[in-house]
């Protein structure tokens, strides 16, 4: 017979944050469960919970290849990256993917987070003016404050008020997604490119939404728009139409030649490795040639975002991402078990990923969804608007 664990007391200043967050996050939820954590889909639900937009995360093609790279491997490079910047050891992937951007160079990272944190930290003294929309990556909020910056946030796709904050504040930084991962909506890039420029701004624009679903062979926003000789930096997660788990930071030689001896992401956390980084090249492979997929998911996209404005929603995506505004928790929690009960299954954003009583249900679509899906979706949501228990911004 084992022996229970001894549960230890904390100290006092601990347990009281702790007991905060049980009190605040799991109390006010029907059985002690927090506000994101919501049924399991069943097998015949539309699930609509993952960032995989190509639907490519059980692609035969690179699942295989992935396979057979674990099968071949006789190595496996557990460190961090500090450690792997001679020529011999950087992976084509990087030439790869700075190519296919349109930067000169390019550098992975475990992850989306880990590509914006390590990038300001590169790029950013403290003190600089860091201006920032509202509803960047957190991510992004994270790397300015690591860093030291003087953040000042503008009002979310308002150019007019970042005008107004840099003329106050002097050059900078500007941090901005090309799409934004909570509303769908999408950045001005041109009008801020061209701010940017006339004040001496740096411009970093965080592609993760847009990678592999918008431009020419899914190149991203920047190149749809012909600036990526304008951009100074772009930053990605792969573990959204690329189905993975990486990041990349991309931009000139002289950043990559410092990022991974300055990025503590870089120095002081383990590399992806190299079967990981032959999966993520056949993706990308299967990326460049899945136009008919692409196309496929903005039909989608369109069809549900026009469905929802004719039912009334406030919809304000321009993507393949579509969120119902809920405000409160407590209304958003009905109209999660709402949809839920009839086996429709988006993901909860509440506090912190959006202010207290400003919570949505997002819709993250895929190319593999079917006009039925999108039919029986806008049946559900018909029915939740029109519900007296229900509230809808």
């Amino acid at each position: 017979m084992h022996n229970q664990p001894r549960t230890k007391d904390l100290p006092s200043f601990i347990e009281q944050r702790l007991n905060f967050f049980v009190q605040d996050l799991f109390e006010p939820f029907n059985d002690n469960i927090p506000l994101p954590v919501g049924q399991k889909p069943s097998r015949d639900a539309v699930t609509m919970q993952s960032n995989d937009y190509l639907a490519l995360s059980l692609n035969d093609e690179i699942q295989s290849a992935h396979m057979q790279a674990i099968s071949n491997s006789d190595e496996n490079v557990v460190m961090s990256a500090v450690f792997l910047q001679d020529e011999a050891s950087k992976p084509d992937l990087e030439k790869r993917l700075a190519s296919y951007v349109g930067m000169e160079s390019c550098v992975l990272s475990q992850s989306g987070w880990a590509a914006n944190i390590g990038l300001l930290q590169t790029i950013c003294a403290p003190e600089t003016p860091v201006y920032i929309d509202f509803f960047a990556h957190m991510s992004m909020w994270e790397g300015a404050r690591i860093s030291g910056a003087k953040i000042r946030p503008f009002m979310h796709n308002n150019v007019a008020h970042l005008r107004k904050q840099i003329k106050r504040h002097g050059a900078g930084i500007i941090l901005v997604d090309s799409v934004y991962s909570t509303i769908g909506t999408v950045a001005p890039l041109e009008a801020i490119y061209e701010v940017a420029k006339e004040f001496d701004c740096a411009l970093v624009v965080d592609e993760s939404h847009s990678l592999g679903t918008h431009g020419p062979e899914g190149s991203g926003l920047v190149r749809e728009l012909g600036l990526e000789q304008d951009v100074d930096f772009i930053t990605t997660s792969l573990a959204k139409a690329f189905a993975y788990r990486a990041g990349a930071i991309m931009g000139p030689d002289k950043l990559m030649q410092a990022l991974p001896f300055v990025s503590f992401p870089a120095i002081f956390s383990s590399m992806v490795l190299p079967q990981e980084i032959v999966r993520l090249e056949s993706t990308l492979d299967v990326i460049q040639r899945s136009d008919d997929k692409r196309k496929r998911l903005f039909e989608v996209a369109e069809i549900l975002r026009t469905g929802l404005k004719n039912i009334g929603f406030t919809v304000r995506s321009e993507s393949q991402i579509i969120a119902l505004e809920c405000g409160s928790e407590k209304n958003t929690e009905r109209v999660r078990d709402f949809l839920e009960n009839r086996h429709v299954f988006g993901s909860v954003f509440c506090r912190p990923a959006t202010p207290r009583n400003k919570a949505i249900i997002r819709f993250s679509l895929s190319a593999d969804m079917t006009n039925r899906d999108i039919d029986y979706v806008l049946t559900v949501c018909q029915a939740a608007y029109d519900s007296p228990d229900l509230e809808f911004v």
